[in-house]
Parts: C-alpha cells; sequence; structure tokens
C-alpha cells in the first residue's frame, strides 16, 4: 500500500519536494573585456539550474571584485551592478538549494583573500568528505563562514604549502570526494576543473573577439546553451581528472590525477539539462526524443492523443508521438511565471499548487484516451494531480508514461533528491503507484533502454538514483542522507 503523503495545496513547495533539482550552474570567461557582462547572460542561459542566488566575480588583473545576491540573474544584475565588475575574466554562479539553506552566506562565489592572493571559486556537484575535511580544517585552525563545501575548497588552497596556485588547487583537489566542476578565478587567471569520474558537466568553448583581430576568448558553462546566447563556439569538454589553466602565459591542460571509471549522471539528459544543450558531448534533444521512441516500442497505447506534461516531458512525448504515430498535442499549458510565493484563496480548491503551474486544454482532451508523458516519478503527489486534472478536463483514459526507470535510492552528487523512505518507487510496485497516481496504466521506461538511448556502450554514465549502485565509496551515508542538499 503507497503510504506517500499527500502535501495538499502547498503549491510550489509541493512542486519543489516532488522534483529532482541540479543544485547550481557554473560560469567562466577568460580573455574579454566585457567579461562581467557575459558571465551574466550565460548565467541567465543557465537559470533553470538554480533559481535562489546567483553571483559573479570579475578580475581586472590586479583585484577581484564579487557580487552575489538572493534571487533571479536578471533580477540581480542590473547594468549598475555589472559595472562595477570590471575586467578581462570572470566565473559566475546561480544555485539552488533546500528549505532551511536559502541564505546569502551560503551564495557562491566564495571569495577570499589569503596567501595565494585574492581568488574566489564555484562549483556544481558535492563534496561526500566535505564534513570529514571540515572538522580537520577546524582543528587545525580554520575558520568557516557558511556551511557550504565548497568553502572547504578554499580552505584547502590556502593551507597548502605549495606556492603556485594552480599547485595548490591541485593538492586540494585530491583530497576530494565526491563530485565537482570547480571554476576558479584569482587576481590574473582562471582555472577550471572536472571530478576523476566527470559527474557533472563542463564545457569548454571560445568566441572571436569583435573587430577581427584574432584575438580569442575562452569559455566554460555547465551547458553549451549559455555558449549559443553569447555566440560561443563549442569546443568540448573538460576532462575528468583534468584541470585547464588560463593566464598571462597562455592555456595549458593538465591532468591532476588521472581519470577514473567515468559516471556522467544520466539524470543530465533525462531532466536537468535544456533541451538545446550539448552535454557530455551528446545532444540533450536527440536523448530525450530517443527515450520517448523507446518507451513507446516497450508501452505502446491504442490512444488519441500524445500530452507532455511541460516542460521536461516535450522532447520524450515527441518521440513517443513520432515512433508511436499517435498525434501529439499540447493539451497542457504551463505558467511560467509562477514565483516561490503566492496569495493562496481563502476557501481551499483542491490540488491548487498544480493548478496554479498547468491548465489543461478542454476541448482537446474532452473525451479522449490519453497517453502522458513525463520525465519522473519522485514522489507521486504531483503526478496525481495532474493525472486528476487531465481526467476532470474530460478525458476518458489517462496512461502515464515514464522516460526514465523507476527512481529507487538518493543522489550524492550535487542533486537534490528525497530520502529512500520518500521515493515512492523505492518501496511499492509499479501497480501500486499507478492506483496512487490514479491513472489507467503506468510504464516506465526501463534501464538497458535508457542505456540505449543516451548511447552508452561504454558504460559511462551514472544511474545510481535507479540502482542503488553508487560509484564512488560514500563516506557516512547516513550523514550525507541527513544533510544532503545543506551542502551548496
Amino acid at each position: 500500500m503507497v503510504e506517500t503523503p499527500d502535501l495538499g495545496v502547498e503549491g510550489v513547495e509541493v512542486d519543489k519536494l516532488d522534483h529532482f533539482h541540479d543544485e547550481c550552474g557554473v560560469m567562466a570567461i577568460y580573455g574579454h573585456p566585457e567579461a562581467s557582462n557575459l558571465a551574466y547572460l550565460g548565467l541567465y542561459a543557465l537559470q533553470h539550474r538554480g533559481q535562489e542566488s546567483a553571483g559573479i566575480a570579475a578580475s581586472d588583473g590586479r583585484q577581484v571584485i564579487c557580487h552575489k545576491a538572493m534571487g533571479h540573474v536578471a533580477d540581480i544584475f542590473q547594468p549598475h551592478v555589472l559595472a562595477k565588475l570590471p575586467g578581462h575574466m570572470a566565473i559566475g554562479h546561480t544555485r539552488y538549494s533546500t528549505s532551511g539553506d536559502t541564505v546569502l552566506l551560503n551564495a557562491q562565489p566564495f571569495s577570499v583573500a589569503c596567501n595565494k592572493g585574492a581568488v574566489a571559486v564555484a562549483h556544481n556537484g558535492n563534496i561526500t568528505n566535505a564534513k570529514e575535511l571540515r572538522k580537520e580544517l577546524e582543528y587545525e585552525g580554520s575558520i568557516f563562514q557558511a556551511t557550504s563545501d565548497t568553502e572547504v575548497i578554499l580552505h584547502l588552497v590556502a593551507r597548502s604549502r605549495e606556492k603556485t596556485l594552480h599547485g595548490a588547487l591541485r593538492d586540494a583537489l585530491l583530497r576530494l570526494d565526491g563530485a565537482f566542476s570547480l571554476v576558479f578565478l584569482a587576481e590574473d587567471r582562471v582555472i577550471v576543473a572536472r571530478d576523476r569520474h566527470g559527474f557533472r558537466p563542463l564545457a569548454m568553448g571560445q568566441m572571436e573577439m569583435a573587430g577581427g583581430n584574432g584575438k580569442i576568448a575562452y569559455v566554460f558553462a555547465s551547458e553549451t546553451c549559455a555558449f549559443d546566447l553569447i555566440g560561443a563556439t563549442y569546443l568540448n569538454d573538460v576532462e575528468p581528472g583534468e584541470m585547464v589553466i588560463i593566464g598571462p602565459e597562455g592555456m595549458t591542460r593538465e591532468r591532476y590525477a588521472p581519470a577514473l571509471h567515468r559516471a556522467h549522471c544520466v539524470f543530465e539528459h533525462v531532466y536537468f539539462s535544456r533541451p538545446d544543450s550539448i552535454v557530455f558531448g551528446r545532444p540533450v534533444q536527440q536523448s530525450r526524443e530517443r527515450m520517448g521512441m523507446l518507451l513507446a516500442q516497450d508501452h505502446p497505447v491504442n490512444a488519441d492523443l500524445v500530452v507532455p506534461v511541460p516542460d521536461s516531458g516535450v522532447a520524450a512525448a515527441i518521440g513517443y508521438s513520432m515512433e508511436s504515430g499517435v498525434p501529439y498535442r499540447q493539451a497542457l499549458i504551463r505558467n511560467h511565471y509562477v514565483g516561490r510565493t503566492f496569495i493562496e484563496p481563502s476557501q481551499a480548491i483542491r490540488d491548487f499548487g498544480v493548478k496554479l503551474k498547468l491548465n489543461p486544454v478542454r476541448h482537446l482532451l474532452e473525451g479522449k484516451s490519453v497517453v502522458l508523458v513525463d520525465d519522473s516519478i519522485v514522489r507521486g503527489t504531483t503526478s496525481r494531480k495532474i493525472v486528476r486534472m487531465v481526467r476532470s478536463a474530460g478525458a476518458r483514459e489517462v496512461h502515464l508514461r515514464i522516460s526514465c526507470p523507476p527512481t529507487i535510492s538518493p543522489c550524492f552528487y550535487g542533486v537534490d533528491t528525497p530520502t529512500r523512505g520518500e521515493l515512492i518507487a523505492a518501496n511499492n510496485t509499479v501497480e501500486e503507484i499507478r492506483k496512487f497516481v490514479e491513472a489507467d496504466s503506468l510504464g516506465f521506461l526501463q534501464l538497458p533502454r535508457l542505456r540505449e538511448a543516451v548511447s552508452d556502450e561504454k558504460h559511462q554514465y551514472c544511474y545510481a538514483c535507479y540502482t542503488g549502485d553508487y560509484p564512488t565509496d560514500i563516506i557516512n551515508i547516513d550523514e550525507l542522507i541527513r544533510t544532503r542538499g545543506r551542502t551548496k
């Protein structure tokens, strides 16, 4: 029997708890006179990766200046703010966190003046041994200002005996366990690095300077959609275990450690990344359409319409429609302007939170058998509300199709997920989930088919959220479960 709680009309909070959330996006630029403006635009494109705080640190070769605040990128970085961030290099960060951790102290980049000069750092990921490192550093005299694992990196760099910044950073990276794609800014250089498994994405690109003088600016971002906005060309990815250093002497790429077995987060292709991005060298839209096509092969329905749950279910629904021949229609319309808070009506309205975000196109749904395509089911409460909405709009049948396998395990590599006890698929059969969400049928894409969808012939993706098989040794897993989502 399903015992997943229904949180009623909590609105945005219900949706927040019933979806996975990637906890940040990063951006870096070197060699452009408008570096902070480009960082702003890049973060604007990466806003979907975090909506609670954002920051930019810039340098003119002499000093590092940082500005960060709570809120959305466009609201924080008004022209007068960007004007105070001069220089030809910059890094940026946009962040998602969980309730209780939404404070300015944890916003990134972190900046500090230390024995290596003025430095700033931001990262996407989760350092699984951060608690142990923090205790060690505090015992040695370090004083922490925030609860973020990113701050641990700065303290490790400051305490390194290496004289050069990149040498100190190499020392620090070798002590880190877990996942990170990191951007580092000093007074005269930008350094970026990825963990040895390559959990989180980090793309590298370049752009020619205006005027045709042949000068090149280098850019780095969590997703290539940031490159498209600023007119940069995608080159390749920063490799797992690689550090890229760009300074007055030019660019160097070096291994700070041998790469380990690759474990790219497959959920980047399932849900997190924008469909117009290339992530881990593969177009996201291509992966998602393929997921839908394979889902149609394995779970066909004699239906009238294929309807996506916007926006994350759109590409998979297109693939399902192409493969099955069932017409695709956008019969659920999303309100893109829902903020974090809103005034609820005094009279209780059933499933109010979902209705605030989605509204059915009734004349498309009335009397129809509908295939409803979504990217995942986490707790099940939102899926049930959407099924009810489609049925109440007149649909004769509602068949739910999910473009990934059942999610049974939490993530510890930079994704905010519920505990295993809160994951509906970890504790219930598919038939029990179907009854809970009130669908006429329910079908998940199975793991071998997901591998096929992302062309993972070399087994280079992490599927731990679907298997419980983690690619690294998880340090103090009980503590990680307790504090997960409060380390960014």
